[in-house]
This record gives C-alpha cells, sequence and structure tokens, in this order.
C-alpha cells in the first residue's frame, strides 16, 4: 500500500469516527432475518408508551396524507405508560369515526418459535377476524360485514412498516425491541379533521415469539395466541384499548398474563364498540 492511499484512509476513518452526519447507517427498523429467530422490530424509543406516534406519511394506493401509530400490548404490570382509551366506558376508538372504508386483503407468515402449526395459526387469525366482522352488526351470530378482507398464508418474509405505509396488511411472528412487549399492531390512517373524513387504510402485527412462548391451548407459563390475536385484531378495525378495573373482563382490556384466555370471546363493551364505529 502507498503513503498516499494509507494517508486517504487514515482519513477517511477520522472523518467518519467525528462526522456522524456521513457515518454508516445505522440497522433498519425491521432487518431481513428468518420469522420467528432473530428477526426484531425495533420500535421508536417512547418510555414505554402503549401507543407509539409514527409520524405522517403518504398512504401509497390512496394518496393521501395519513399518520401512524404503534399500539404495544403488555403483559400485566409490563408498562409505565399513559393509559389510552379507559376510563370507565366499556369501549373506545383510536379515534371516533376512523373505520375501514374499503376492503383489502391481508398476508400472515405463521413461522414461529414455539413450534406451531402454521396452517392453524393462519386459520385461527382469520377466524378471530370473523368474530369482530360478525359483531359488527351489534351482535353475534348475526350477519357478518367484510372489514378486513381475506387473507394469504405465505413463506415470504414480511416487514411491519413504522416508516410509512406499504400498501400490504402483514402479520407474522418475530422479537419486539421493547421489554414486556407481547405483541405490536401498527395502524395507518387518518385520524384527525371531521369524523366522517376519518379512515383507516393499512395495519400490520408483530407477535414477540423470543420475549415469549406460545400455545394453541391456553398453557399455563404461555400465551395463547387465539386471547392475544383476537384483540390485537381489535385495534386493526379501529378499537383502542381500556385499562380502567371496571373493563377487565373485555377483550380489548390492555394487559393480558400467562395462560389467559377470556379474550378469545367478545363481550358486551366490544361489541358495542365495533356496532357503534360501523
Amino acid at each position: 500500500m502507498s503513503r498516499k492511499t494509507l494517508s486517504i484512509l487514515v482519513g477517511l476513518a477520522l472523518l467518519l469516527s467525528t462526522n456522524p452526519a456521513i457515518a454508516m447507517p445505522e440497522r433498519s427498523l425491521a432487518d431481513l432475518d428468518t420469522p420467528g429467530t432473530h428477526r426484531t422490530l425495533i420500535l421508536p424509543a417512547a418510555n414505554h408508551s402503549p401507543v407509539i406516534s409514527l409520524g405522517s406519511a403518504i398512504d401509497p394506493q390512496s394518496g393521501k396524507l395519513v399518520e401512524g401509530y404503534a399500539i404495544v400490548h403488555y403483559a400485566k404490570g409490563g408498562n409505565s405508560g399513559g393509559k389510552p382509551g379507559g376510563g370507565t366506558a366499556y369501549y373506545a376508538f383510536l379515534a371516533k369515526g376512523a373505520k375501514w372504508k374499503t376492503v383489502e386483503p391481508w398476508l400472515m407468515n405463521p413461522a414461529n418459535a414455539s413450534g406451531l402449526d402454521g396452517t392453524t395459526l393462519f386459520n385461527d387469525t382469520a377466524a378471530d377476524i370473523s368474530k369482530w366482522e360478525d359483531a359488527a352488526d351489534g351482535a353475534m351470530g348475526g350477519g357478518s360485514i367484510d372489514i378486513l378482507g381475506s387473507g394469504t398464508e405465505t413463506t415470504d418474509s414480511l416487514s411491519a412498516d413504522l416508516n410509512a405505509p406499504d400498501g400490504t396488511n402483514e402479520v407474522y411472528f418475530a422479537d419486539v425491541s421493547d421489554p414486556g412487549a407481547i405483541a405490536v399492531t401498527i395502524v395507518w390512517g387518518i385520524f384527525g379533521g371531521p369524523p366522517q373524513g376519518r379512515e383507516l387504510t393499512e395495519w400490520d402485527q408483530v407477535y414477540d415469539d423470543v420475549g415469549y412462548n406460545w400455545s394453541l391451548s391456553g398453557e399455563a407459563g404461555k400465551m395463547d395466541f387465539e386471547n392475544i390475536a383476537t384483540h390485537e385484531l381489535g385495534h386493526s378495525v379501529g378499537l383502542a384499548d381500556l385499562y380502567s378495573s371496571a373493563c377487565s373482563e373485555q377483550t380489548m382490556y390492555g394487559y393480558a398474563t400467562y395462560g389467559e384466555t377470556k379474550k378469545q370471546t367478545l363481550e358486551s363493551g366490544d361489541i358495542a364498540g365495533i356496532s357503534k364505529l360501523y
């Protein structure tokens, strides 16, 4: 190596170390390792808040300016942040009038570190969506409103959208950077302005299979997938968390525990909320 080349390399190293504006880029918000192993969803730092603002971006399908929020579901006692929704009401909305006005498909890569059957997880998710759609007419077992569309099971690597929507609704398992986070639902939409102009435009979900083991049968010491997924899908259709102890039996109650299964079914407040919204 010539003296001139060595001098250039040393100078470049010094420049990178003293000028962060041109330093090497940080890792992406969601890397592209195999789902269910080392993939990590890195949430913006928000002091363990259950609702994290992701800012604004242009929706690629409608061309509208939309806002994004990451809604974090914590294990009971695992969140020290504020309390969205709540109060003494038995339901709460992400924003009054913010609902789906178009029907879109969704994708799920069910690969997971707990060894659960992927097709069973996919079918469970579809059934959990049907619970909310069935309840949108004000009662279970009646008619059904198509809200979240049909799903497709895939082996493709999926990536939740923390920077801007990408036009695809995605569900998968991964590590979540926030300690105590069981799952995260990311929702993009229009949440401000007159209620009649508000709408939801995209949703993604990530279930943490590094911090938690998962079960399909309510096993002790594991998170029950149907229990958590039914709650998370409440956010996907436009409902917010509840934190009042009076709401602890509702599916949209904001905390969960190991082996819990009571969120598998919708309760009176959940049904009232979804039917009022749609």
